[in-house]
C-alpha cells in the first residue's frame, strides 16, 4: 500500500503544481478594489481608479475620488445627444475613458466622502435599475414628442431626476481642513485632462491618424489615435515600465475571461477552455488580420472598462496584466483581490483601446502622432 500512496501522493503533487504561479514584475500602486454595485458605469469607476494612480503618480497623494459625480454631469450631456438626435443615439449607463476626461475638465472633481452618490439611509451599494429606467423613460418622451415640438423642460426634469437619484451638486466643500470647488480641487490634484490620449489598433483606418471609433458606448463621438497592434502592446509595456498605469476598454465576453478565477486567456484549443481557468494552456497568436476579423464579425466587442497596474510572468515565463476590476472583492466570486490577470493574447485581442498621459507614449510613437 506504500508504494501505492506515495504513486497517489505525486500525481495529487504534480497536479497542484500545474496551476497558475504568477511572480509580479511591475506592480504600480493604486486605489482599493471596489464595486460598481447593479450599475453599468464601468467606465467612470475604472477611468476614476486610474485617475486615482495618477494622482499617486504626481503628487503622492491617495484620493478616494467621487465616481458618481462624473456620472451624474455626464448624464445631461447624453440625454441631449439623445434628444437632439430624436431618440437615433445611445443613452444607455455606458460610456468611454474620455467621457470621465471630459466632465473632469469641464465640472472638475469632488472627494467621496463629499459626493457618493448614495442618497438613501443606510444605502451602502450603487443600484441605478430604477433611475436607467427613468432616464430611458425620460428621453422616449422627450425625443418622440406627438406634438412635433421638442419641450424646453427636458434639462429641468433630467437634473431634478439626478438630483433624486444621486444627489444634489456640491458647489463648495471642505477636505482634510480645507475649503474647495470641484475646480479648485482638480487644480490640487495636479491633474490636466488634456494630457491624456486614448489609442486603439485596427485596419479599417489609416495608422497614425486619429479617427472616431465606432463602438456603441462612444455616443461622445471621441478621437482615438490608430496605431499597429504591435506598438499598441509596446506602448501599454512601456508605460508600465515606466511607471504609468494604463485605462482598458476591452471584450470581457470571452467564456475564457473569468473574474472568479481571476484570469482571461485565448487558449489555442477550445476543449482547453475550462482547463484554462486553473492552469497555463497553449494559446493562440494573435495578429493584427485575426484581432481585425474578430472585432469585424461582433465576436469581439466593446463590453467593460477596466485598470490595468502592473505585469506578471507565470511559470512558463508567459506575460500578463495586472487588471484591476470594479466588481468588489467577494472571495466568492472574485480572485486576487479582485483583480483578473490578463494574458498577452487576451489583451492583444480583446484590448478595444487604451488611454494613457501623453508621456508614457515612446518617443517614438509620439513622434509619428503628433
Amino acid at each position: 500500500m506504500k508504494p501505492l500512496r506515495f504513486l497517489l501522493f505525486l500525481i495529487s503533487l504534480h497536479a497542484f503544481s500545474q496551476g497558475y504561479e504568477f511572480k509580479k514584475v511591475v506592480d504600480l500602486e493604486a486605489t482599493p478594489v471596489i464595486s460598481q454595485g447593479r450599475t453599468g458605469t464601468c467606465w467612470s469607476f475604472s477611468s476614476t481608479s486610474f485617475l486615482e494612480s495618477e494622482i499617486i503618480r504626481l503628487t503622492g497623494k491617495q484620493i478616494d475620488l467621487s465616481e458618481l459625480y462624473t456620472v451624474k454631469k455626464t448624464y445631461p450631456a447624453k440625454m441631449e445627444n439623445y434628444i437632439m438626435r430624436q431618440g437615433k443615439a445611445q443613452l444607455s449607463e455606458g460610456g468611454l475613458a474620455h467621457d470621465v476626461l471630459n466632465a473632469v475638465k469641464k465640472y472638475g472633481l469632488v472627494p467621496n466622502q463629499v459626493y457618493s452618490g448614495l442618497v438613501n439611509v443606510n444605502q451602502n451599494r450603487h443600484d441605478h435599475s430604477e433611475l436607467i429606467a427613468v432616464i430611458t423613460a425620460l428621453g422616449e418622451t422627450y425625443a418622440s414628442s406627438k406634438s412635433g415640438r421638442l419641450s424646453n423642460k427636458w434639462k429641468a426634469v433630467t437634473e431634478s431626476v439626478l438630483n433624486t437619484y444621486l444627489g444634489k451638486d456640491v458647489p463648495e466643500f471642505t477636505y482634510e481642513g480645507k475649503n474647495y470647488t470641484p475646480q479648485s480641487f482638480l487644480e490640487m490634484t495636479t491633474l490636466n485632462p488634456d494630457d491624456y490620449i486614448s489609442l486603439t489598433s485596427f485596419t479599417h483606418r489609416p495608422f497614425y491618424n486619429n479617427f472616431i471609433l465606432n463602438i456603441p458606448d462612444n455616443w461622445s463621438n471621441g478621437s482615438f489615435y490608430n496605431i499597429p497592434l504591435n506598438e499598441l502592446m509596446q506602448t501599454i509595456n512601456t508605460a508600465l515600465e515606466n511607471g504609468f498605469t494604463v485605462e482598458l476598454d476591452c471584450d470581457v465576453s470571452e467564456n475564457t475571461f473569468s473574474s472568479k478565477h481571476g484570469v482571461a486567456v485565448i487558449p489555442k484549443l477550445a476543449s482547453d477552455a475550462k482547463k484554462a481557468m486553473t492552469q497555463p494552456v497553449a494559446e493562440k497568436t494573435i495578429d493584427q488580420n485575426y484581432r481585425q476579423e474578430q472585432f469585424e464579425n461582433y465576436a469581439t466587442t466593446d463590453d467593460h472598462l477596466m485598470h490595468i497596474t502592473g505585469i506578471l510572468k507565470d511559470q512558463n515565463g508567459n506575460t500578463y496584466y495586472m487588471v484591476k476590476n470594479s466588481w468588489g472583492t467577494d472571495e466568492s466570486r472574485t480572485t486576487y483581490g479582485g483583480y483578473v490577470h490578463f494574458s498577452e493574447s487576451y489583451m492583444r485581442l480583446k484590448a478595444i483601446s487604451v488611454t494613457i498621459h501623453k508621456d508614457a507614449l515612446p518617443k517614438t510613437l509620439a513622434e509619428k502622432l503628433f
